[in-house]
C-alpha cells in the first residue's frame, strides 16, 4: 500500500472548479484532507475490491484518491457536468488505473443500486447558503440507501447531529476525527484570501443498502 504522503503528491495535481458555483457550495476538497481520508478507508478495507461511489465529486479528488487504491469500481456523481469534464481530464492527470463512471446527476437522488459491497466518499454541503441549510442531510440519506460504508466531511460540530441521523436511519458511527478544511478566496462575499474551516470525518457503518 503507497503512503498517505505519497497518495497525496498524486492528488495535487488534480485541477480545480474553472467556474465554481456559490449555489452548490463548490469548494476543491484539499490533497491532503482526500489522501487522509481515501488511506483511512483503506486501512479499514473499505476501498479494495469494492466498489466505491463519491457523491458530489466535483472535479473528482475522492474518486480519483479511491481509485489509485484498487477498488472495483468507482463511480463518481455531480448535478453539474462541466465538473466532470474537469474530473475525466484530472483521471488523465492523475493516471489512475481504476475506470471510473462519471455520472451527471443529483447526488442526493442518484440513479444507482450497486449489486456488490459499496463505500460511499463525499465531501457535501456544509449547508453554509442561506436556503440551504442541512444541505448534507440529503446526501447521508443517500449514503444510507447505497451504501455499507460511509465516509463524510462535515462542519465541526456536526457529530451529534450525524450520530442522531445515523442511528435513525440504521447506521452507526464508528470513527470521528477532526480536519483542517482550507478555502482560498473565490466568491465575492469572501472577506479573507485565505480561511481555514475546521471540520469532521465521520465513518458510519449502515445496515444492508434499501432495507
Amino acid at each position: 500500500m503507497a503512503t498517505k504522503s505519497a497518495l497525496e503528491t498524486q492528488l495535487a495535481v488534480v485541477a480545480g472548479f474553472e467556474a465554481p458555483r456559490a449555489d452548490l457550495e463548490q469548494y476543491p476538497t484539499p490533497p491532503a484532507l482526500a489522501a487522509h481520508v481515501v488511506h483511512v478507508a483503506d486501512l479499514n478495507g473499505d476501498i479494495e475490491s469494492r466498489t466505491v461511489v463519491d457523491l458530489g465529486t466535483g472535479t473528482g479528488m475522492l474518486a480519483l484518491g479511491a481509485a489509485l487504491r484498487g477498488p472495483e469500481r468507482v463511480v463518481g456523481v455531480d448535478i453539474d457536468r462541466t465538473t466532470l469534464t474537469t474530473a475525466a481530464e484530472n483521471r488523465r492527470r492523475v493516471g489512475a488505473a481504476t475506470s471510473i463512471d462519471w455520472v451527471c446527476a443529483d447526488a442526493t437522488r442518484a440513479p444507482l443500486r450497486p449489486s456488490a459491497e459499496t463505500t460511499v466518499l463525499m465531501n457535501p454541503p456544509f449547508g453554509a447558503q442561506d436556503g440551504n441549510e442541512h444541505a448534507d442531510r440529503a446526501f447521508l440519506a443517500t449514503a444510507a440507501d447505497l451504501a455499507t460504508v460511509s465516509y463524510s466531511i462535515h462542519n465541526a460540530g456536526s457529530r451529534e447531529f450525524v450520530e442522531s441521523f445515523a442511528a435513525d436511519n440504521g447506521g452507526e458511527v464508528t470513527q470521528a476525527f477532526r480536519a483542517t478544511f482550507p478555502i482560498e478566496r473565490q466568491f465575492d462575499f469572501h472577506e479573507a484570501d485565505r480561511e481555514e474551516i475546521e471540520a469532521e470525518v465521520f465513518r458510519i457503518a449502515w445496515s444492508e443498502p434499501g432495507s
